[in-house]
């Protein structure tokens, strides 16, 4: 299929695009303009932008499909503007065999988004045996982690950094001690008020400091998973000041909300790393304002409404590709915080490069990832109106400004809200 947006507001920061004009689609690529056939999309009004590429999404596929699958999840992806995703290892089986990331690649070709696999660093994500990562390289995989859960053997973790460097591919990291961790909510005053045991600032800040210590000890980069506390991200920031190789994400929950809304005692709020203070919400936002956080990710994380109808034995977890642009948009840039542009970098062009993919652009030749958007529009969320499995978000009720109208993937037109 042919497609031409005519007349739409064209921003592209890999680019140095930010003006108003055609984009031309010819056989899943962005092309030079054509006389040919092709499908007209009007664009007044909208902007253009390339497709989101989210680092952090669990599909729940293999092994746990009543909350998300495959097929399900990049239809929510789509719904939000995101055409390509990396798909989080902890699934039933566990992504640490070279079949479990075929059954995933495979699976996700008929998918609304582009699916990238992440392999698990140790078997089972246990911190016991470690896995070949070779054969899952070979397999498909496009990035190296155990997230769910931190990487305990310091060794294991050496060698996958090493491993994933001579191989050209990000290790992810979910910092956290273990040993500190395992509470409900962040520990402090919130976890006193509702009787609960608290995950304290500590439990990611040591997690944080090991890893920027590996990285800087043995030269090699180190991409650190959904940062919340004021410390981590002070660390991350120092360590880029001596010119260590860390890049860095964080949430859009952790720049819009707080441990406050938790009073509430609903477990849609509760998330690991759990909601911190305003403090650490404005840590974040300053972070990503001088550059100490490179990216926003969603650590989309589907549950069943009767996994969470339980606020103290909920699993953690939130879901958040469908509102991710619309939340950062509205804290971000309708405050004056931030430009478009500069969003949709930390939202697409910068994830694009930290996962060595071809994507964050609309340069003619490239993948025809984009996504249309209505800066201005207002919504409210309704759960129950997003297109995922699963509707345990965060943002449920709220009004947000901005809201994606067609996202386009590979050429097709996967997400058209007429």
């Amino acid at each position: 299929m042919n497609i031409i947006i005519k007349n739409v507001h064209i921003i592209s920061p890999a680019d140095s695009m930010d003006t108003t004009g055609n984009i031309y689609i010819k056989n899943g690529v962005f092309s030079e303009p054509f006389e040919d056939t092709a499908e007209i999309i009007d664009g007044t009004g909208l902007c253009a932008a390339p497709g989101l590429v989210d680092l952090h999404v669990h599909l729940r596929d293999p092994g746990q499909t009543q909350k998300e699958d495959i097929i399900t999840g990049c239809k929510a992806a789509a719904a939000g503007g995101v055409t390509s995703l990396l798909a989080m290892p902890n699934t039933v089986p566990t992504v640490d065999t070279s079949e479990t990331v075929r059954y995933i690649l495979d699976k996700a070709q008929n998918a609304d988004a582009h699916v990238y696999v992440v392999g698990a660093i140790t078997h089972g994500l246990k911190s016991r045996t470690p896995t070949d990562i070779q054969a899952l390289y070979h397999a498909g995989i496009s990035a190296l982690s155990d997230d769910g859960r931190p990487v305990e053997n310091t060794a294991f973790m050496v060698n996958a950094m090493k491993k994933a460097a001579e191989l050209n591919i990000p290790v992810t990291a979910h910092c956290e001690d273990p040993y500190l961790a395992g509470g409900k909510v962040n520990e402090g005053k919130m976890s006193e008020m509702l009787g609960v045991k608290g995950m304290p600032a500590a439990a990611e800040d040591t997690g944080t400091a090991r890893e920027i210590a590996l990285a800087e000890a043995y030269n090699l980069p180190i991409h650190i998973c959904h940062v919340s506390t004021a410390t981590s991200a002070a660390m991350i920031r120092d360590a880029k000041k001596r010119g260590v190789k860390v890049t860095a994400e964080t949430a859009p929950h952790y720049i819009t909300l707080t441990e406050d809304i938790l009073s509430n005692r609903d477990a849609d709020y509760r998330m690991n790393p759990p909601l911190r203070t305003e403090k650490d919400r404005l840590a974040m936002i300053e972070g990503l304002l001088d550059g100490t956080l490179d990216a926003i990710a969603t650590d989309h994380a589907p549950h069943t409404v009767q996994e969470k109808s339980d606020f103290v034995n909920a699993p953690n977890g939130s879901i958040g590709m469908e509102t991710s642009f619309a939340a950062c948009y509205t804290i971000l840039v309708k405050s004056g915080l931030m430009t478009i542009s500069q969003l949709i970098d930390k939202m697409s062009c910068t994830p694009a490069k930290i996962l060595h993919i071809n994507a964050g652009t609309l340069a003619v030749g490239k993948p025809a990832d984009v996504m249309l958007f209505n800066p201005d529009e207002e919504w409210t969320v309704n759960p129950d109106k997003l297109h995922g499995k699963s509707k345990n978000t965060p943002f449920k009720n709220m009004t947000l400004t901005s809201k994606v109208k067609l996202t386009i993937c590979g050429g097709k037109i996967v997400f058209n809200e007429k």
